[in-house]
């Protein structure tokens, strides 16, 4: 049996040869492999950099891989964006924001072939905690200033990680430390959204609190919002278990437009996402006046973008793709998530579930996350309208950390 190196640590015994795929720990066949994976075994990788395409090394067959994968992972990139921007405490746009700029200068300048950079569960937990301790949460255009100065800081916390070399501290962090980290996280979203789910205010902050505050208002629980919200989850759940090439999330939505089209939630009382302001995201300078008060919650929120983003490249790493570099790595995430400062966007990280969507559907190099890129920027200037019909308590399940697939 072959088995995989640690994702974090990358010791350990090498991965399987080339074309032999592992599944829930059994070796599977190459022609099975090439089945569920066209094209996988049929072309060489290259190096994942879209800068390879200056050196005239891109080839043409690639382009139909890079296209479909692109695709297949914006049809959960965009809505997991659109939840996550509420996790985080932010408008729906700044969500896309992450999809489309950290994601573009990462394909640019990173070392990993499918790694695909945007917004995650845990630092859009971790991102809302720095807004809430900074006192920005409650006023809109405070919390998307304050989350851009944040990823301003985390950038140049990476990028100077970088240079000073630092990248061999992944190999200090252990799986199962990550693993219970990521399983907090996990506890500390579905809390955050309990209040949501039964359609009640939550006005506290901490863990037990919110998790009480929920619960001792079932009383004034909103029906149309609980059927809402446990349907949808229903839904994720059974595709994930019936139809796990469905994406989800992108049901999920479609499915919540729909009926707020077709049915009056909205006379209901189940609260609504509301205007979502399309177009590009434009330049602007974030104000470094607070930028002493967020920089630990800057420092611990590049720790964690560089652990996840390391673990999914190395991960996913084909055995004839180039070595993941983890200095080169850790300027790349700074100028990605320097760049979403800039861009008004909040930090962002390589995703483990949308890393693996990217990699099955057959990803050759970074040039299909320019296209998820391109499928999010598509969203923020044609379907802002659909988004503002979408009930938000429809997306709360889509917040919650995925396994594996969709």
């Amino acid at each position: 049996m072959h088995r995989r190196d640690n994702p974090v640590t990358g010791s350990g015994p090498g991965p399987p040869p080339l074309g032999v795929r592992l599944r829930r720990g059994r070796a599977i066949s190459p022609r099975r492999v090439r089945r569920s994976h066209p094209g996988r075994c049929n072309t060489p990788s290259v190096p994942g950099s879209v800068a390879s395409l200056r050196l005239g090394r891109y080839q043409r067959s690639w382009l139909r891989w890079d296209l479909l994968a692109g695709i297949t992972t914006a049809a959960v990139v965009v809505p997991q964006a659109v939840a996550y921007a509420s996790l985080a405490g932010l408008p729906v746009e700044v969500g896309l924001y992450v999809a489309i700029v950290p994601m573009v200068v990462y394909a640019l300048v990173g070392t990993s072939r499918p790694l695909s950079v945007s917004s995650t569960s845990t630092i859009s937990i971790l991102t809302a905690s720095a807004l809430v301790d900074t006192g920005a949460a409650d006023d809109p255009g405070r919390a998307v200033a304050a989350a851009s100065l944040l990823a301003l800081l985390v950038g140049g916390v990476l990028a100077i990680a970088g240079l000073l070399r630092l990248g061999f501290l992944a190999d200090f962090i252990s799986s199962p430390v990550l693993a219970g980290f990521k399983a907090g996280m996990g506890l500390v979203i579905a809390a955050s959204q309990l209040g949501k789910v039964l359609g009640v205010p939550v006005e506290v902050d901490t863990f037990f609190a919110k998790v009480w505050s929920a619960l001792g208002q079932l009383g004034d629980a909103n029906p149309a919002t609980v059927a809402l919200a446990l349907g949808g989850l229903a839904v994720l759940l059974g595709l994930r278990r019936w139809a796990p090439m469905v994406p989800g999330p992108l049901v999920v939505v479609i499915l919540g437009i729909a009926l707020v089209g077709l049915t009056d939630l909205a006379g209901r009382g189940v609260a609504l996402v509301g205007p979502v302001s399309g177009g590009l995201p434009s330049f602007e300078l974030p104000d470094l006046a607070g930028a002493g008060a967020l920089l630990p919650a800057a420092a611990g929120i590049a720790l964690m973008s560089f652990i996840e983003s390391i673990s999914a490249a190395r991960a996913f790493a084909a055995k004839d793709d180039p070595p993941v570099d983890a200095d080169r790595e850790l300027l790349a995430l700074g100028a990605a998530n320097l760049a979403a400062g800039l861009f008004q966007a909040y930090p962002a990280g390589g995703g483990t579930s949308q890393t693996a969507i990217n990699d099955a559907a057959g990803a050759r190099t970074q040039l299909a996350e320019v296209v998820t890129a391109g499928m999010a920027l598509l969203t923020l200037t044609l379907l802002t309208g659909l988004l503002a019909d979408l009930a938000s308590r429809s997306s709360a399940p889509s917040c919650w950390p995925p396994r594996s697939g969709w």
